[in-house]
């Protein structure tokens, strides 16, 4: 390999001078051009915007992907420039496992009905996310990565050659202040000429890239503008398949309508309701005769613990009359085994002929 020797020992000069002009600067002992205020707000805003937008970057990262593992996967894959593979999220996942287990315990029973219905929905809350997320990386993310890792860089990089530039202007100052012979000063002079040239014209170049970033600000808002709009629809999308969700199980018997651990919030009258007692007071199940048509069989899907005494303790697959009676609660009917007799939650029993 050739090497040229002398570039190599001006180089090497060059970052030696560098060097010991630092140095003296750090202990005081030389003079040190200063920028002038404008340029100094520049850098001290410039500075501060590449470290609020690393922080933000980071943090929307984590934000829509919170799994360190698979940002790890993603960032390895970009750098590899290979496609992601896809793979369904937590939610999509969630549903799939809802719906399987929805066909072994029964699409036909209340909670397999209800695991399909839940689970439909939380599918399709995967796919509004994964949709939100593609969104978001494009239309925030990247503009945000485009700046660390273009305009950033050019400015550092402009700013590590401001800054050699201003050492070297400032080792030819301190060459001339110790210049004796007049040869000596003609030719200090010359290098403080070439090296203030050199530096103004770095020092422009410097400010024009710092000055670009005005520009940066008005870019990441437009972006930041269309990140909340992402959000806005991922969440409104998200509420309306909830809403949905909520009102196909509205249509479901409650359940758990009678239960005395049944809290209020749910729906379901408490044991303490006043109006149950009304209810219980006025009907009097002891009293209601079976009508002459209109009984029913009934298999036993559940197992039930009777409330109070209005209501009939229950067996899983054992067999009981039923029939409904004027003014009775549509989720109940009346039940009969022998010479028992309550008030049954109709989602617990399968009705036959």
């Amino acid at each position: 390999m050739d090497f040229n020797v002398k570039k190599l020992a001006s180089d090497a000069g060059i970052f030696f001078t560098r060097a010991i002009q630092f140095t003296g600067e750090k202990f005081g002992q030389v003079e040190k051009t200063e920028l002038d205020a404008h340029f100094e707000n520049l850098l001290s805003r410039a500075d501060s915007t590449k470290n609020w937008t690393e922080k933000i970057f980071r943090q929307t990262e984590v934000l829509l992907q919170p799994n360190p593992s698979s940002r790890i996967e993603e960032f390895l894959y970009e750098k590899l420039d290979r496609t992601v593979p896809s793979r369904p999220n937590n939610e999509e996942l969630l549903g799939h496992y809802m719906q399987d287990a929805a066909k072994d315990f029964g699409p036909g029973t209340p909670y397999g009905s209800t695991l399909i219905k839940v689970g439909d929905c939380e599918r399709r809350l995967g796919s509004v996310q994964r949709e939100f997320l593609q969104t978001s990386a494009i239309g925030f993310l990247t503009p945000l990565r485009n700046f660390l890792e273009g305009d950033w860089r050019t400015i550092s990089k402009e700013r590590r050659l401001l800054e050699n530039r201003r050492l070297d202007l400032d080792s030819c100052k301190a060459r001339l202040k110790k210049a004796k012979l007049a040869e000596s000063k003609a030719a200090a002079e010359h290098e403080l000429r070439v090296a203030q040239t050199e530096f103004d014209r770095q020092a422009e170049v410097t400010r024009l890239l710092l000055e670009g970033i005005s520009s940066t600000h008005v870019n990441h808002l437009r972006c930041l503008h269309e990140f909340v709009e992402a959000q806005t629809a991922y969440y409104k999308q998200c509420h309306l398949h909830m809403q949905d969700l909520q009102k196909e199980l509205d249509r479901f018997p409650n359940v758990f309508a009678g239960n005395p651990g049944h809290s209020m919030a749910s729906g379901g009258s408490s044991p303490l309701d006043p109006a149950s007692a009304v209810e219980t007071d006025t009907l009097k199940i002891e009293e209601v005769q079976a009508p002459a048509t209109g009984t029913r069989k009934a298999k036993v899907l559940y197992d039930y613990d009777a409330a109070d005494t209005s209501e009939l303790s229950l067996l899983a697959d054992e067999l009981i009359t039923v029939y409904t009676v004027p003014g009775m609660d549509s989720d109940w009917l009346v039940g009969e085994r022998g010479n028992q007799k309550g008030k049954v939650p109709v989602t617990y029993l399968e009705l036959l002929s």
